[in-house]
């Protein structure tokens, strides 16, 4: 059977991907989802330098994927998690292909105005103490603009996160602190499929179809209808079928 290490994103945890593994894709294929350090149910964070920010949550990837035996899995990541898979990738030489949705590869130094939409609770993100208010913000961000469903644990995960994982995230952006995404899009040598919520409100569509990606799966950005940020959640059945497809492909 076909394995795929699940990633998520900022402030969330497995349960993002509750759609995918109670689904029929958890019945034909072996689903594994983390909890990143500081986030979920992983165990409290005693040594931060170590484990947080992106090059911690890399080295957590490929220990668990040796752990689990599964270093020839598909790495599929999240957000956040997306950026955490392109990082881990020089760890795991084996692993079949990469699917990032809601992830725009970032170069060094990273243009975050081209990459990312100006949304004003994208802040939050990178605070270890936002308002309650705020994460709302935020999480509800992470959806369709219309989307009138969102499950309250989006919510309780970013409560429960954490703080010092989200600054990690923005102490990450240094020189030394991650590697050029971009470069390691450009150099692929697997199959990238790179997926987006046609009312994404955090990531730009334009931003990711002008990188090179000479391994992009089905030549193209994958664009999924009525969902936003989590397509995953959002647009179960559409999401399902290309990772599928995708994880048949590779």
């Amino acid at each position: 059977e076909s394995a795929v290490l699940l990633l998520h994103g900022n402030s969330s945890c497995s349960r993002a991907f509750e759609r995918q593994l109670d689904g029929d894709l958890g019945r034909t294929h072996r689903l594994v989802a983390l909890d990143l350090p500081g986030f979920g149910d992983s165990q409290p964070v005693s040594d931060p330098d170590a484990v947080l920010g992106l090059q911690g949550w890399a080295r957590t990837v490929v220990k668990a994927a040796a752990a689990l035996g599964l270093e020839d899995a598909v790495l599929v990541g999240w957000s956040l998690g997306g950026h955490v898979a392109l990082e881990a990738l020089t760890d795991l030489p084996h692993c079949k292909g990469v699917l990032i949705f809601g992830t725009p590869p970032i170069a060094f130094p990273p243009d975050m105005a081209a990459a990312f939409l100006p949304h004003p609770a994208m802040g939050a993100g990178f605070s270890a103490t936002p308002s309650e208010t705020e994460m709302r913000a935020y999480t509800n961000a992470f959806f369709a603009p219309d989307a009138t469903d969102i499950p309250d644990f989006f919510f309780a995960d970013m409560c429960r996160a954490d703080g010092r994982a989200r600054a990690a995230v923005a102490a990450s952006i240094r020189p030394g602190g991650y590697q050029d995404e971009v470069a390691i899009v450009r150099s692929l040598r697997i199959p990238l499929a790179v997926v987006q919520g046609e009312q994404e409100q955090l990531v730009s569509l334009p931003y990711l179809q002008g990188l090179e990606m000479p391994t992009l799966w089905r030549g193209q950005v994958q664009v999924v209808p009525g969902a936003g940020h989590a397509p995953q959640w959002e647009q179960p059945a559409a999401f399902n079928s290309l990772l599928a497809a995708f994880v048949a492909d590779c």
